[in-house]
């Protein structure tokens, strides 16, 4: 398998997009057996829908391509911690690895607030590797925050 880091800058290439469109810039890449199945960003805005975050995302468009709700032997690289929300649906889509680049204080439920993916009450958790291109991807948040901050 090719290293994390690669795949975490395609997550962010995902970002990018994001931000490009004024989105959050958070992006997200699901591969199985060393191939990416699945990529995507968040188009909450562009939507106008609060479940369009990436990782949901990406999650929904991998079961469509594999034609199972199950996502065995899968890692999922997205670019911030994932929110309650999505660490619900990695549990519920019982994604095997989740590895992502910055924390997030606030709302991260992968270690941060709360440690939803590995909590002993569900019958799955996911293994999680945190820090992947932590520097990029954190940059890439801040400097959306900022920007829109400057715009007001």
């Amino acid at each position: 398998m090719k290293e994390h880091e690669y795949y975490m800058e395609l997550a962010l290439e995902e970002a990018r997009r994001a931000y490009k469109k004024g989105e959050v810039p958070v992006g997200a890449v699901l591969v199985i057996d060393g191939e990416v199945v699945a990529k995507a960003h968040n188009t909450r805005e562009h939507n106008q829908q609060a479940l369009n975050h990436a990782e949901l995302l990406v999650i929904k468009e991998a079961c469509e391509k594999i034609g199972f709700w199950r996502l065995d032997n899968s890692f999922l690289y997205t670019t911030v911690e994932p929110c309650v929300m999505c660490s619900g649906g990695i549990v519920q889509a019982r994604v095997e690895n989740v590895i992502f680049g910055a924390a997030d204080s606030k709302y991260g439920c992968c270690g941060s607030c709360f440690n939803l993916v590995n909590t002993k009450k569900f019958n799955h958790r996911a293994n999680v590797i945190s820090g992947i291109l932590e520097e990029e991807c954190s940059t890439l948040m801040k400097d959306f925050f900022k920007e829109l901050r400057e715009k007001k």
